[in-house]
């Protein structure tokens, strides 16, 4: 049972999940960063002790991971002692888009592909950037490995508490963690990931073989992306409010939406005739924390997402509700099914089998969907608590230069306004071209939110 696994171990081997993440960071995905935007110098001395504390209190974040190039197979392990991550400081970057497209793109795991010696690195880094007109980026940079999206989420409530509480003279306590936690794998309930071995063949071939029937956008450039570039998409409060009141009145979820719109605009941008249809494959990731065995909370730090793919058919002049019902109504009944879990060791196979043979995927790409959605969006109320520290704007994002979709798509409500971070990789696709394709879906979403 699960239960039992040594949880407060400081050194254990990394999980499937973990180590797809591990053979994928070298090539540049799955670098997470947390990003935050000051309009007043921070005390560096002050965050950094609050970074600390949070290491304490979850020895994951404080740890390293291990290659063994002999066995081809990674580790994670704490360190004894107090924790030792200092802040970098620089004045590189001209802009916050730019620190975060900065800090997606420096990957010191990308070691692991270039080394015949055992090599340990650290899971996290932090920058801080001095930016023009007097104000400051700080950046956490986390191995996806043990940070997911509610990981990061967790991380800047904490860190924002800490150094709040510290401004204000006031000392708080975070609940702490002991040693390493699970890997998703030992935490899936019995009997949820079962499937039958013709089955699992079936699957990783059908997986296969649709993969070469997906359209994408357009490519820039042929043949594999070298790095990660960064758009956003703001909605006001008004606007916002229509949106999720159409979710809620048509029983979906707003990733439904978002998707949609992303199909919509991909398919115009071809300037197609709108009876041709085209197929579409989107990657909906799940917070599976209320979903395992022990049931873990939002406190929980590392990865335990899990991914749905499905594909659907899209031609010229769809209703972005009806287009949106049927992605959710895939969705949910491959979720019924447990697609979730029983696919979860095909799925990190392929992705690995993909980042070492890139002429599996179209134009040697490297890109395994259009779009990249997840099941629910972030929700973060502290504008008082930001207000109170000097804090402008934050942003939470992963990079996707190496195998992943042509566009993933972040996703907050803050303070009521939809705001998402979108990255893509470059220069397989072009800025301009997806700040146009961004800006189409905005509009898309928009014009479907006004129609009553």
């Amino acid at each position: 049972m699960s239960a039992q696994s040594p949880a407060n171990t400081t050194s254990r081997p990394v999980g499937g999940t973990e180590y797809s993440w591990c053979r994928a960071v070298p090539g540049g995905t799955g670098i997470t960063v947390l990003s935050l935007l000051f309009f007043k110098q921070p005390n560096l001395p002050h965050l950094q002790s609050c970074i600390h504390k949070l290491q304490t209190s979850h020895p994951i974040l404080r740890s390293k991971l291990r290659f063994n190039p002999s066995t081809n197979t990674f580790s994670i392990f704490t360190p004894s002692g107090v924790p030792t991550l200092q802040i970098h400081t620089s004045d590189l970057p001209q802009s916050f888009y730019l620190a975060i497209e900065h800090e997606m793109n420096t990957n010191p795991w990308v070691n692991f592909n270039h080394t015949n010696q055992e090599i340990e690195i650290d899971v996290m880094f932090a920058s801080c950037y001095s930016l023009p007109e007097q104000q400051w980026a700080v950046v956490l940079r986390l191995h996806t490995a043990v940070c997911d999206r509610a990981t990061a989420a967790s991380l800047l409530r904490e860190l924002l508490w800490l150094f709040c509480d510290g401004e204000l003279g006031v000392d708080r306590e975070i609940g702490a963690e002991e040693g390493l936690g699970l890997a998703i794998e030992d935490c899936i309930p019995a009997g949820k990931a079962n499937k039958p071995f013709w089955l699992r063949g079936a699957d990783m071939i059908g997986y296969s073989v649709n993969s070469f029937r997906f359209s994408n956008l357009g490519f820039k450039e042929i043949g594999l992306p070298d790095s990660t570039r960064f758009v956003r998409l703001k909605i006001g409060s008004e606007d916002t409010d229509r949106i999720l009141s159409g979710c809620k009145s048509k029983g979906i979820k707003l990733f439904g939406l978002l998707a949609a719109a992303g199909f919509i605009a991909a398919h115009a941008s071809k300037n197609i005739p709108d009876e041709k249809w085209e197929k579409y494959s989107l990657a909906t990731l799940i917070d599976c924390r209320s979903l395992l065995d022990p049931v873990l909370s939002d406190h929980h730090i590392g990865f335990y997402h899990s991914v749905i793919i499905n594909s659907h058919d899209v031609k010229g002049g769809e209703d972005i509700w009806d287009l949106a019902q049927r992605i959710y109504t895939s969705f949910t009944n491959a979720k019924n099914n447990n697609k979730h879990f029983t696919d979860m060791a095909d799925l990190n196979f392929l992705m690995c089998k993909a980042i070492e043979n890139p002429s599996l995927t179209p134009s040697s790409s490297l890109r395994t969907s259009l779009i990249s959605v997840f099941e629910d969006p972030l929700t973060d109320n502290s504008n008082q608590m930001r207000k109170e520290i000097g804090l402008l704007d934050c942003i939470g994002c992963s990079s996707v230069s190496s195998v992943g979709p042509s566009l993933a798509i972040f996703d907050t409500i803050r303070d009521g306004e939809l705001n998402c971070a979108c990255v893509y990789p470059s220069p397989t696709h072009s800025r301009e071209q997806m700040q146009d394709y961004v800006d189409h879906m905005k509009k898309i979403l928009l014009d479907g939110c006004n129609v009553p």
